[in-house]
Parts: C-alpha cells; sequence; structure tokens
C-alpha cells in the first residue's frame, strides 16, 4: 500500500470521529433539537401546568403534598385544573394518603413534596407502599439541573434513595420531557406488580422561562475566550430547556400491561379444583387490584362455595357475615385441606414461611410477582401450579369453569362451627375485668357493634389493632385499610384522610394503639383544615403493650416501653376536632360516647375517643418481630 494512502485512511478515521464527536456533542447539548423545535422565550407558561394538564388527563383527583418552593408550579396549576391540593403536617401522611386513594380508587395516588428534606421524609411510606403493591407516583423537587452536587440548597443525591424503592425513577432534564415521561411512569406504576414510581423535577424545569433565565444571567463573566464559552454555554442549555416545550403532545394514558393465566392454566385448576372434598382460597391484597371489579370477585367466591380467608385489603371483601368466609383457625383448616388457592397471598411470616400448609395439600399459587409467587418454595413448600398472573381475574375465570360446581357444604359448615365456638370464647373475654380501666376486647365489641354499614376501617397499631382484626368485621370490599407487610406505624392519619376523600359520605375509623397515634395525630388539624371528619379509637395502655409482652417476659426489663395516659383528647381539641376520655368512672358511657363522635363526624368534625384499656392475656404469645 501506498504511504499516502494509510495516511489517507488514518486522516478520514479521524475526520470521521472528530465529526461523529461534534455530532454526539451537539445531540447531547440540544443543538440539533433546537435546529428544529422553536424557544418561546415571550411564553409565560411553564413546566407545572404541563404536569397537571397531564395528571387532569389521567384521571387524578387528589395531589397530597407538604408544600415547598420546589414544587409550588406543579400546586399552583394542579389547582386551577380543578385537581384538589391536600396539603398534610407530614410529608410521610401525603404519600400515605396517595397509598389509600390508590387502593380504594383503582388509580394512581399522587403525592408532591420539596427537595432534600421532603423527600427522605416520604422514605418509610414509599417503602410501605413497594410492598403493599400499591400504584403511586411521587413527585419530588430538586435543585436546579446547572446546580446538583454544587451545594444548592436542599440538593442531595435523590435517585439513589429511591431506585430501590421504585419501580421507575427519572430526572427531568427538559420541559418538553415532562408529558412522555409523567405518562410512562404512571403507567409503570400500574403495570405488573403495581408500586410506586418517582420523578425528580429540577426547579428550573418547572417555573416559566422569564423567571428561569434570571438565574442564568452571569453578573461578571470571566474574560477571553473563557468567558465567552462560559456564557455561550448558558444560554444554549436555557434555550436547550425550554426549545419546543408548548408544542402540542399527546396527554392520553399509555397502556397498561397486567399478566393473566393461560388458558392451559386454568384448566389443570379446574380439573384440581373439582376433585377436591376440603378444599381452601387463602386472599391477599393483590386479589382486590384492578382491573376485575371488587363485586364481580366476591360473587365468583360466593359462587364457587369454597371456605375463604380474607387477609390485608381483601378483609371485607365477602361482607360481615358470610358463611364461607372463616375468620379463625386458619392453621388447623390449612394442615386439613386437600387443595389450597392462595389468591395473591405471600408465604411469607403470616403463613410461617409456607410452614402452615400441609405436604399432603395440592396447592395453586397466584400472584402478579413471580418473587412472590414462589417465596420460600425452595424451603416449605411447593406450588402444584405456580401462575404469574392477575389473582381476581383468576378467580372469576375459575368461577366460570365451574359453573354449577360447588364445594361440598359440610366442609364450610364445619369450619364455620369452629369460628363460633372461638368468637363466644373471645365474646366471654371480653366481659373479664380488667385490674385497671376498660376490657380492650369490650370497648372493640362496642364500636364494631355501632359502626355504620358503609364504615372503612383503617388499623395502624400494635397490639390493640392486633386484638381488632379479631374482632371487627368490615362490612363490605375495600373497607379495611392495614399497612401491609412492612408493618409500618403511623399510616393512620394519611390513609383515613384519602378514604374520607375517596368515600366522603361513609364513617372512617382509625383504629390506633396510644403508640402509633403519635405518629399522627398532628394530622387532626388537616382534618379539620380540610374538613375530612374522621372518627379516632385509641386504646390507650400507656405502653408498647406488642413489644413489652415479650421483652419483660424474656429480658427482665420494661425499659423504652412504658407511656403515659396521655390526654389525647385534649390534643384533638386543640386542632379544632372533638375530643372523648372514656375510663373505669364512666366506662357505662361508652355507647354514648360512640354514637357522639358519629354525630360529630356527621356534622364535619373529626372525633377522637380516647379509651384507657387496661391488659388481658388475650394476645399472648403474638409475634412481635
Amino acid at each position: 500500500m501506498e504511504p499516502f494512502g494509510v495516511v489517507g485512511i488514518v486522516l478520514g478515521s479521524f475526520t470521521s470521529l472528530v465529526l461523529g464527536g461534534l455530532l454526539f456533542a451537539a445531540y447531547k447539548l440540544g443543538i440539533l433539537y433546537q435546529l428544529f423545535h422553536k424557544t418561546d422565550t415571550k411564553s409565560s407558561k411553564h413546566g407545572g401546568d404541563i404536569v397537571a394538564e397531564v395528571l387532569h388527563a389521567h384521571g387524578v383527583k387528589y395531589i397530597f403534598t407538604l408544600v415547598g418552593g420546589h414544587i409550588s408550579p406543579i400546586l399552583v396549576a394542579c389547582e386551577k385544573m380543578g385537581i384538589r391540593i391536600v396539603d398534610t403536617r407530614h410529608e410521610a401522611t401525603a404519600v400515605f394518603a396517595a397509598d389509600a386513594v390508590a387502593r380504594l380508587s383503582g388509580t394512581v395516588g399522587v403525592a408532591a413534596v420539596t427537595a432534600g428534606p421532603g423527600l427522605t421524609n416520604t422514605v418509610t411510606a414509599v417503602k410501605n407502599a413497594q410492598m403493599a403493591e400499591s400504584p403511586l407516583l411521587l413527585i419530588g423537587g430538586a435543585a436546579g439541573t446547572l446546580l446538583q452536587g454544587r451545594g444548592a440548597l436542599q440538593d442531595i443525591d435523590q435517585m439513589s434513595l429511591f431506585k430501590p424503592l421504585c419501580k421507575f425513577c427519572t430526572s427531568i432534564r427538559t420541559v418538553r420531557e415532562i408529558v412522555p415521561t409523567v405518562k410512562k411512569a404512571l403507567a409503570i406504576a400500574q403495570s405488573g406488580t403495581p408500586g410506586p414510581v418517582f420523578i425528580e423535577f429540577p426547579i428550573d424545569t418547572l417555573y416559566p422561562f422569564h423567571l428561569v433565565s434570571k438565574e442564568f444571567v452571569v453578573k461578571n463573566p470571566p474574560k477571553g475566550l473563557m468567558g465567552k464559552i462560559v456564557s455561550w454555554y448558558l444560554h444554549n442549555h436555557l434555550m436547550n430547556l425550554f426549545a419546543g416545550a408548548w408544542e402540542p403532545r399527546d396527554m392520553s394514558p399509555l397502556p397498561v400491561h397486567i399478566p393473566q393465566a393461560t388458558d392451559n392454566q386454568i384448566q389443570k385448576c379446574l380439573e384440581l379444583v373439582s376433585r377436591a372434598k376440603k378444599p381452601v382460597i387463602v386472599l391477599g391484597s393483590q386479589a382486590t387490584l384492578p382491573p376485575t371489579p371488587v363485586d364481580n370477585i366476591r360473587k365468583a367466591l360466593e359462587d364457587l362455595g369454597i371456605p375463604c380467608f380474607l387477609g390485608g385489603m381483601c378483609r371485607g371483601l365477602l361482607g360481615k357475615d358470610s358463611p364461607i368466609h372463616i375468620r379463625q383457625n386458619r392453621r388447623d383448616a390449612l394442615k386439613e385441606a386437600d387443595v389450597v388457592v392462595l389468591a395473591g397471598t405471600v408465604c411469607d411470616f403470616r403463613l410461617s414461611y409456607g410452614r402452615t400448609l400441609s405436604r399432603r395439600s395440592k396447592i395453586i399459587a397466584v400472584n402478579r410477582d413471580k418473587t412472590q409467587l414462589l417465596k420460600n418454595s425452595d424451603m416449605f413448600w411447593k406450588p402444584t401450579i405456580a401462575i404469574q398472573g392477575d389473582a381476581g381475574s383468576f378467580l372469576v375465570r375459575l368461577s366460570e369453569g365451574l359453573k354449577g360446581h360447588r364445594c361440598p357444604e359440610e366442609w364450610p359448615q364445619s369450619l364455620k362451627a369452629g369460628d363460633a365456638t372461638k368468637e363466644a370464647a373471645n365474646r366471654a373475654k371480653a366481659e373479664e375485668k380488667t385490674e385497671y380501666h376498660l376490657n380492650p376486647l369490650k370497648a372493640l365489641h362496642c364500636v364494631d357493634e355501632l359502626m355504620a354499614e358503609d364504615s372503612v376501617i383503617v388499623a395502624d397499631g400494635g397490639d390493640f389493632v392486633g386484638s381488632a382484626a379479631y374482632i371487627m368485621k368490615p362490612r363490605g370490599p375495600l373497607c379495611w385499610l392495614d399497612p401491609g407487610a412492612f408493618g409500618t406505624l403511623g399510616v393512620g392519619g394519611g390513609f383515613a384522610l384519602g378514604a374520607k376523600l375517596c368515600r366522603p359520605e361513609s364513617e372512617v375509623w382509625i383504629v390506633y394503639g396510644d403508640g402509633s397515634l403519635g405518629y399522627s395525630i398532628a394530622e387532626f388539624d388537616t382534618f379539620t383544615r380540610h374538613k375530612t371528619p374522621v372518627i379516632a379509637l385509641v386504646g390507650n395502655d400507656a405502653c408498647w403493650s406488642q413489644i413489652s409482652r415479650e421483652q419483660v417476659p424474656m429480658l427482665g426489663s420494661n425499659v423504652a416501653c412504658g407511656l403515659a395516659y396521655t390526654d389525647y383528647h385534649i390534643v384533638a381539641d386543640g386542632y379544632g376536632g372533638k375530643g372523648y376520655l372514656i375510663g373505669s368512672e364512666n366506662d357505662e358511657k361508652l355507647n354514648d360516647i360512640v354514637r357522639q363522635a358519629q354525630r360529630d363526624a356527621r356534622e364535619g368534625k373529626a372525633a377522637l375517643i380516647n379509651v384507657l384499656i387496661g391488659k388481658t392475656n388475650f394476645r399472648d404469645g403474638s409475634i412481635s418481630i
């Protein structure tokens, strides 16, 4: 080869690399995009307007927030679009409220909080939503695009915090990205196994051009070439930030993907269940997820006639007194069953990691999440049929395939007889006198008998709430809210807020332990300001009893478990609600006070019933770890 030919090839390759590098740089800097898309420097519109338009197009009715300057444009624009802004006293409450809306409405719950500490305050609530499989959009403010990592106010690496907690995390870098990014996030939140998603909005993507441009002006730029480069770079960044920002874009929702059981899998399940003499269905929260309406699932279960154990959001699915809803003796029933259907139920600590299942049983497991579907199947149990799919639609298809077939009636009747025996014992236990104050079971029975048929029950606590789960009977589908597998304390204020907004005509009860109440009692201010009158029932035993019950006999100390018989009813009064105290001196007025609290709620006042309770051995041996 001629020497000059080699040089030509080298020069040609070098030129190609340089041109390629320049084109890549032009693309990254937005220079190419700006050639075809105008930057409107006169528009008063801002990124918050676009966020509001997308959320409105997706049917979002509420945004829960604790206000901050980073996110003000979103809140103001959403209010103008008719989306209700509900501000809380803690960022975690905002996320818990969005979580409740997601569960009760079948849509995505939305919370918006400011940068830095505003976002770090939500971490527990977001993790709770992840484990509870709630579709949730968390909007977070952030430092400006050019100031991140340079010591701006409240600037931290927020993406690293939320990537392990969310299905999708991203940071908006230009205004034109807002529409496609928010649409994508909302679709991901609802697809597959639902869960939280996070979008970070740097402050300069939310405010109008004329305000943002002032921040890009360098008062004393470096002289010479470097000064020109800096000035050009800042100007180009500003223009790229807003290039094409206000061009029309499709706001409509993207399709949501939900896995379904195959026809072949359904057929195998039909054969198993049709031959069963003692089948059992165990339902978890996932069975209540869209797209199948909960009333359709209820009818399917009633047509099947198979005894059901209901957990999480499925509590109340079959109503108050269904002949196939079994509340007690689950362990014994599972050991005796020949076929067990785990519909959205996970073999974690709630099923003793699968050890409560009999190795003689045929087990059908249905779950949208493959990891949850097979959890601990390598250790303590094995599914006969494992289906990665939607539990609700599976149950409907199973019922349709078994039309005319019902479970042998003597099986649910025998389990129901066990229920009656256990519940009679609980009634007797409620009448026992405690050394101090009221029997907690008596207080719970009283409220359960008096609460309205449309009531929603929010569970937030340990020992008292654990007892409530045995005593109180949710009246219908989606009438029970608890934190889920994470066991988070502090959900009460937010869950009740979201529930009351979704069901303004219903009674919303929060069953609090006196420990858990401390997390969200300030939200009585929120209930007052936003006219969301809920009723709180507080089991006040001046103790973290769930822990103390084991700590004292095992380790000989009550350290850090003791609280005080605090006047929580007075705190509720101070926040604009109505508080009541019940102790041994006025326990005969319990029914009257419960009815008065119900009247208060109907008249627009949040109420808190501070019930001083004593100790019982009702739940001795229950786990706290």
